[in-house]
């Protein structure tokens, strides 16, 4: 009997090492000078190569973009009781550290435009919440939120503004890199982010003080003093040496990645968009985004699902759009502002192929299959 040959699968977004080897010559580095763990030059250097390249003042290296965001939140004074605005359509990670700080959050809804934040449910928030304390700014799927009216919004209330800019590494808003407009920015290199260094993340900010407190929280709160000493909190959230020298080699193919992304987007808007039911992700005058995940919504008999299953059974991998937050059994306890803009893209969108390895066959596979749930 004739086995049936396994296609070769496709990823969503799976790690992408340099073709030149960048990352190796880092690693080897840390190697050579037995400088494995816990910080090192290459610490050093990619906090400040980041910082250059998204044109932040200061960086801190972290263990996880998650780790991250609990501490612009504790850099930014929130504590126990205080409310954070947070948009709902976003990975739990966003959400989760205000629960960290032992506060309140209260879930903003997207609007269609942007599929970010929407500045009049925001509008509407501070009105029933005034005493709001910092606001969570998500820029989804590398799709810049609007920026100039949130800022205007939360500098006339007066709160710190946090950009989650895990997944939008290499956008521009207004030819300025998300993660450098609010108050502190966070970086992740997940393995399916747009560069990675397997896992970390980076929080950056203009104020260079808040950015040396945050080290100080990362390090176990470790006082100067020749004895092990503590007067505050601290965590466990360093980068360690090695895994920034992966950090360092993927930097510098950033642009690389960023031009394959739009380059998948492109092909699939080509391909996809005269469908009858589909739009892709939104595009705005002022957005250069880095094409994280291409998505796109269905408003026809096809649905998210149909293509999900289609692909999973070509072995290509997709997946649906955010589950908002306001709608997680965890999370549901909490007050949402909006009018439901955040469930339609739940339920109305999914997320292609966009891994930047993938070639123009592969491309060609993934299209045919979804334009043959619009002829069968």
């Amino acid at each position: 009997m004739e086995l049936t040959k396994i296609k070769e699968k496709i990823f969503l977004s799976s790690p992408h090492m340099s073709d030149e080897g960048y990352e190796m010559e880092y690693i080897k580095e840390a190697f050579d000078t037995n400088w494995i763990a816990p910080l090192g030059e290459n610490v050093n250097g990619f906090e400040r190569e980041l910082a250059a390249k998204v044109g932040s003042k200061a960086a801190a290296a972290l263990s996880s973009g998650t780790a991250a965001i609990h501490l612009a939140l504790k850099a930014a004074g929130v504590g126990e009781g205080d409310i954070v605005f947070c948009p709902t359509l976003t990975f739990s990670a966003t959400a989760n550290p205000i629960i960290y700080q032992n506060a309140i959050p209260v879930f903003i809804d997207s609007n269609y435009e942007t599929w970010n934040m929407c500045p009049e449910a925001l509008e509407e928030a501070f009105i029933k919440y005034p005493e709001v304390k910092a606001v969570l700014v998500v820029h989804l799927y590398g799709l810049s939120a609007d920026m100039d009216k949130i800022m205007e919004i939360c500098r006339k209330h007066n709160v710190a503004v946090i950009e989650d800019a895990a997944e939008s590494l290499g956008t521009y808003y207004k030819g300025q890199h998300t993660g450098t407009i609010g108050d502190y920015g966070v970086f992740s290199f997940n393995g399916n982010k747009i560069i990675t260094t397997s896992g970390g993340g980076m929080l950056v900010s203009k104020n260079e003080e808040r950015i040396n407190k945050a080290r100080f929280w990362a390090t176990q709160s470790r006082d100067q003093a020749r004895h092990y000493q503590h007067s505050e909190l601290g965590f466990n959230y360093r980068m360690s040496n090695v895994v920034a020298g992966i950090g360092r080699g993927q930097l510098k193919i950033l642009d690389q990645r960023v031009e394959k992304k739009k380059y998948i987007h492109e092909f699939y808007k080509r391909e996809l968009e005269g469908l009858e039911g589909v739009e892709l992700m939104p595009s705005n005058e002022w957005n250069e985004p880095n094409y994280w995940l291409s998505s796109m919504m269905l408003r026809g008999k096809v649905r998210p699902l149909d293509i999900i299953e289609a692909l999973e059974r070509e072995n290509i991998e997709s997946r649906p759009v955010w589950k908002p937050m306001h709608m997680q059994p965890f999370f549901e306890r909490f007050d949402y502002i909006g009018n439901g803009v955040s469930n339609k893209l739940f339920e109305n969108g999914i997320c292609l192929p966009s891994d930047t390895k993938m070639t123009d066959l592969d491309l060609e596979r993934v299209v045919k299959v979804i334009k043959g749930l619009w002829t069968n």
